[in-house]
């Protein structure tokens, strides 16, 4: 079975998503066929009550791939084997199992679309049996991926226009690291080491080296000369192996003054910064590049603004959420007809709890109003009829209609739409200090809609 991302990347291969399922998904299921309430027509929300402490705005991230996981999730013989032996659940679900296909509607949040706190970022409707299965795959998808845009898009404000390397391949799981990839390229960084992530969804790849292949050479003039006589003068010379003005010098005696750029891993990179650049265009290397890593973060981004850096390479902080490595997300029912007929009507529901989990019943709609200068001063979220005046910015939009996925967008687009949608923030949701949410969240309670 084949999968194809939002954009130019190539068909990867992937077993069914069937199981990425928490049990009582099953078990929810098995008893609602045995009640006759499986058939009830529902709406299930993707929801945040709340920001991380601290963040101004999340970042809707990894919706191709939830429309890929519901395409491809489907229970296949040995999945429905494996049920059976387990004594999961009994053979009237097996048998409903085994013809499973969504048959539903998904609506949703654009990707790279900004969102707040209690923003109804995903809607899935369509029968109880149909859509309760959905609730995990759904959100370990989403949960990841904003977590990780988030992050990408806090450093790319930080860098003010300078390239951003995704790196972080060796510090999270090998499948992780493709998502990530994926979502930091969203989030606004330029390119990534990960040669999967470039292989599956077409995002361009770069890499040199690492000490190591220094360490393996007799002296540090061995080494860069090596790899000049493979990658040509336009490469990037890692400088700080031993001492770093010394490999400065033969970095540029070697590549001469078309020499593409050096790499710093560690010191103080503020200092070490200015130092490299006046070396450079002493020796008379002006147009080479200046290329920092060393476990940067939004903030170590932001404190090297005004130094002499041309492109930055983070790894760690990014693909951990830059310590958050998740949105919150939940997957909420918020409306269900009262019987199975499926005309009849929907009546929102709500779980009313102590301790701040609750959640506002409804089929929901979002819209973001703009102030007299085009900014956004609000989010209105609300069910019902929707108000004249924010008829023309509602955010929802159609993803998948009667089962089938409507939307297959590049990559390049989805990041072009969350650089606007920032853009479109006051000034404000770039400060790195901690605050409130950028946008307040408004509620406009209305009849049900159903």
């Amino acid at each position: 079975m084949n999968t194809a991302d939002l954009g130019r990347g190539r068909r990867v291969g992937v077993p069914s998503t069937a199981l990425f399922t928490d049990q009582y998904e099953l078990t929810m299921l098995q008893a609602a066929l045995k009640a006759g309430t499986a058939g009830r027509r529902s709406v299930f929300e993707v929801f945040t009550r709340r920001l991380p402490n601290g963040r101004r705005y999340g970042v809707v991230a990894g919706t191709g791939r939830v429309l890929d996981a519901v395409e491809n999730f489907r229970f296949d013989p040995d999945v429905l084997a494996f049920l059976r032996e387990k004594d999961i659940v009994d053979g009237a679900t097996l048998e409903w199992l085994a013809g499973y296909r969504f048959s539903g509607d998904i609506w949703g949040y654009p990707e790279g679309e900004v969102y707040f706190p209690g923003s109804p970022i995903l809607r899935v409707e369509g029968s109880f049996a149909e859509c309760v299965l959905l609730e995990t795959v759904i959100l370990s998808i989403l949960n990841h991926d904003s977590a990780i845009a988030a992050a990408a898009s806090r450093m790319a404000s930080a860098a003010r226009g300078r390239p951003l390397i995704e790196m972080g391949a060796r510090r999270t799981h090998e499948l992780a690291a493709v998502a990530a990839a994926r979502a930091a390229y969203i989030g606004g960084f330029s390119s990534t080491s990960d040669l999967a992530a470039g292989f599956r969804y077409d995002i361009p790849t770069v890499g040199t080296s690492a000490h190591a292949f220094t360490l393996l050479h007799d002296s540090e003039r061995d080494a860069f000369q090596a790899q000049v006589d493979s990658l040509g003068d336009g490469t990037t010379l890692l400088v700080d192996t031993y001492d770093v003005a010394e490999a400065v010098r033969t970095a540029v005696s070697i590549a001469g003054p078309d020499l593409g750029a050096v790499r710093i891993d560690s010191g103080d990179l503020l200092v070490v910064a200015h130092r490299v650049r006046q070396q450079l265009d002493e020796l008379g290397a002006t147009d080479t590049k200046i290329i920092v890593t060393s476990d940067l973060d939004e903030y170590a981004i932001a404190s090297l603004a005004a130094a002499p850096v041309d492109a930055y390479g983070v790894g760690t902080q990014l693909v951990t959420g830059s310590g958050h490595p998740t949105a919150s997300m939940v997957y909420k029912l918020v409306a269900r007809a009262v019987s199975a007929d499926p005309a009849a009507p929907l009546v929102p529901v709500a779980k009313k709890s102590i301790g701040g989990k609750t959640s506002i019943g409804g089929r929901k709609w979002a819209a973001r109003r703009l102030d007299e200068y085009g900014v956004a001063e609000a989010e209105v979220v609300g069910t019902g009829e929707v108000p004249a005046e924010l008829a023309e910015r509602q955010l929802l939009v159609p993803l998948v209609q009667g089962g089938e996925a409507l939307v297959r967008e590049p990559l390049d687009v989805v990041r072009d739409r969350h650089a606007a949608a920032r853009a479109g923030l006051p000034l404000s949701a770039t400060q790195l200090s901690r605050g409130e949410p950028v946008l307040p969240t408004e509620y406009v309670q209305g009849p049900s809609v159903g």
